[in-house]
């Protein structure tokens, strides 16, 4: 069985969707790879609201959907 990765705010805004880097998120500690998105997530924008490398637990409190949007795409780690 392999360790779950772990990843601290600094690391987690590496994956930050621009210039060929992985699009990551975290919600409620869970790391999120929406690299494979549609267009929702391109160049780590989600409509100009929402950034990825970045924890959204707080700002998805005022997103129309909760964290069911995020079931789709393979978590990667948690965020310490």
């Amino acid at each position: 069985m392999s360790e779950e990765r772990t990843f601290t705010t600094e690391e987690l805004a590496r994956y930050d969707g621009r210039e060929g880097r992985p699009c990551y998120v975290a919600y409620e500690g869970q790391v999120y790879d929406l690299s494979a998105s549609d267009f929702s997530w391109a160049g780590g924008e989600h409509y100009e609201e929402h950034l990825a490398g970045r924890d959204l637990t707080e700002e998805m409190a005022g997103a129309p959907h909760g964290g069911e949007a995020l079931a789709p795409f393979p978590v990667v780690g948690r965020l310490v």
